[in-house]
Order: structure tokens, then sequence, then C-alpha cells
């Protein structure tokens, strides 16, 4: 016969997995949320959980950890500029500084996507998971823009390419916005836009058309940027930069 399944094994519109619940409210990761399930660390109204999968409804339930109250954590937003050399998770068994710790923030906050090793600028960090997962999702298609130090005088040919997009291993590209900010015989400073988030996707189209990536610096976010933020400073989303990135992934 079946097992049947406890109330906190039966998912509503209204519960989340009760991992993501402890993990948003800072209390471990993700993974080490659910060892404290498994150990019996875990009470749902008086109720030892144990088992997974496993819902909560954060507005109704009171959930414990060791005898302690768990609350969600007021949801905050930072803007990083991000300097080269640092790493955006928020594990990492090399031992190498993380955006992460660069923000004095009592909360377990995350980056809302990546910007690789050798890229610096704009990185947006928060504990708002849902909003996270929405500005990341390709279906939301928000811009990202990049100033780009490349090796070598970039050509018209290779700029024109770049704006109708370049063919990867995933696909065709989509289109790009591209300003040339300056260039000489042996190098070329470029600005672009683009609205796709395929991995080092900025390195690689350029590489695709002849020319090697120097430096890279993310600028924009939306509309969002690092203007008159030195390398390593962080600073709080405004009420209305928090706004409008609700609003643009509501469509």
């Amino acid at each position: 016969m079946a097992k049947k399944k406890t109330a906190t094994q039966v998912k509503t519109v209204d519960k989340q997995r009760l991992q993501k619940f402890l993990a948003s409210a800072g209390v471990d990761s993700r993974r080490k949320c659910e060892e404290l399930i498994l150990e019996g660390a875990v009470r749902v109204n008086r109720n030892v959980v144990d088992e997974l999968p496993a819902f909560v409804d954060p507005e109704k339930d009171i959930v414990t950890v060791n005898g302690k109250r768990v609350h969600l954590a007021d949801k905050v937003y930072y803007l990083l500029n991000k300097p080269k050399g640092v790493i955006c998770t928020n594990f990492d068994p090399q031992g190498r500084k993380k955006a992460i710790d660069l923000i004095d923030c009592p909360e377990r906050i995350f980056c809302v996507g990546r910007l690789d090793v050798e890229t610096s600028g704009a990185i947006i960090l928060t504990n708002d998971s849902k909003l996270s997962n929405r500005l990341t999702h390709p279906r939301y298609e928000l811009s990202k823009t990049y100033e780009v130090k490349l090796k070598g005088c970039i050509d018209g040919e290779s700029i024109e390419k770049l704006k109708k997009g370049v063919w990867l291993s995933e696909g065709k590209t989509s289109r790009a916005a591209l300003k040339v900010i300056n260039r000489t015989r042996t190098e070329s400073i470029v600005q672009i836009t683009i609205r796709q988030g395929l991995n080092r996707q900025v390195r690689r189209i350029f590489v695709r058309v002849g020319y090697k990536v120097k430096a890279l610096k993310r600028t924009h976010i939306g509309n969002i940027n690092i203007k008159g933020m030195g390398i390593g400073q962080y600073k709080k989303l405004t009420k209305s930069q928090v706004e409008y990135l609700k609003k643009i992934t509501e469509k």
C-alpha cells in the first residue's frame, strides 16, 4: 500500500519547498537545509518533518530549526562593481574571493547571474530568489551593456556581423547594438549591448569574428549602471530601481 503523504508533502499553489524556504531565510545553503530536514532538526507547526519533498506556506506555517523559529528575511538588493579576479558563486573549493565577500550584509545573498572571473563590472546581488529567477530567464531578454577592449583595429565588416548575430555552438546569437568608442591600429574599445545570456558570450562572439578580448567590463544591467562607482564599491538599489526590475519581468 502506498504511504499516505503528510500535509507538508502536499504541494499547493501557496506553498514552496521547505529547503528553499529555509535557504531563503538564511539558514544555510539549500543542500545543507535538506540535510537538516533529513536529520529531524526541522519542525513545521510543531511537527517534525524529516522526509522530502516537503512544502510550507511561508505566510501561515511556523517553522523551527533546532527549536529556533525561522523567519523570512527582508528582501535586499545591491549593485556591485565587481573587480576582476572575484567570482560570482557562494561556494568555491579553491578559496577565491567571492562577490558576496565584498558586501557588508547580514542576510544570505547571492549573485543574479554571473560575470566570469576575468570580467569586471555591474552585478546585482539579492536574497530575492523569485526576482533573480525572472531576471536570468531568457524570456525577458534583459539588456546588458559591456565595454570591450580588443586587440587590433576592428573593421566595419566585423561590426556588421556582430550587429546581425554570429553563429556559436548554441546557434545564432540575436542582434546586438554596437558602438566604437575608440580605435587605433593596435587596439579598439567598443560598447556592445546584448539581450542573451550565453556562457562567456561577449568574449566568444568577438573571437568568432577574429578579435581577442583584452579586457571586459559590464557597465549596465537594463538601465541600471555603475557610473561613479569605483572598482569593488557597492550600493543598495533604490526603490525605483527595484520596481523597474520587477516591472520589466512582469510581461
